[in-house]
């Protein structure tokens, strides 16, 4: 069965925003008086930032206001990126390609809405590349259930089956797979064996790679 839709994670995959949302929340936190460090989030990436914010603020015994520190930390975000979050290489060259062959494309992103507007907005996406963009708030389970991608399927009208998830955490692996998606590893947060671990069928340095490919996994 070939792949007739692609779903794309958004960071680690369009973009790496990881160090700037990190930067984001440890100055949140340092607000309160607490400080944390970039690797204490390494646990909760692609998990969505409830619990990326969350699970840390649990590390260290501090009270977590969801809406408050959440809040706190998308403003700090969204001052920072600017001028600096950029696209990952071969973002535009792998959109080239896809639609060049016709195929539906989707970004599914356990983000809430702000950070995926923000970053696709900042990186040079517009809209209209995407039949679909699905976030966090879209879905009541976050990765690695698989709901996200069973929806983004769903709004770009191809089954699940005929779907190539791009992904580089193992959460979103595990949630392809679970969708029944196939899936591509980006080596851009962990290495080659721990993404095979999770469910990738291949693995690349980034989607610059993944061109040359491209015939080969949509087979």
């Amino acid at each position: 069965m070939s792949v007739r839709g692609i779903i794309f994670d958004m960071d680690g995959v369009l973009c790496d925003s990881e160090p700037f949302i990190c930067e984001a929340a440890c100055r949140m936190f340092a607000e309160q008086g607490v400080q944390v460090q970039p690797e204490d989030f390494k646990p909760f990436v692609g998990t969505g930032e409830d619990r990326f914010l969350g699970g840390v603020a649990e590390q260290y015994g501090v009270k977590f206001d969801l809406d408050r520190d959440k809040g706190r930390t998308y403003a700090i975000y969204q001052e920072i990126i600017r001028g600096r979050l950029q696209p990952m290489a071969g973002v535009q060259a792998f959109h080239a390609a896809c639609r060049a062959r016709g195929l539906r494309l989707a970004v599914a992103s356990s983000a809430d809405e702000v950070k995926v507007k923000a970053n696709l907005a900042e990186i040079g996406c517009a809209p209209s590349w995407f039949d679909a963009v699905i976030n966090g708030l879209m879905v009541v389970h976050k990765k690695p259930a698989p709901d996200i991608f069973l929806l983004a399927a769903e709004r770009i009208g191809v089954p699940p089956a005929e779907c190539l998830v791009v992904e580089d955490a193992p959460s979103g692996l595990r949630a392809a797979k679970a969708a029944g998606c196939a899936a591509l590893g980006i080596l851009s947060s962990f290495d080659d064996a721990t993404l095979r671990a999770a469910g990738a069928a291949w693995t690349v340095l980034d989607l610059a790679e993944a061109c040359g490919l491209l015939p080969e996994l949509l087979a």
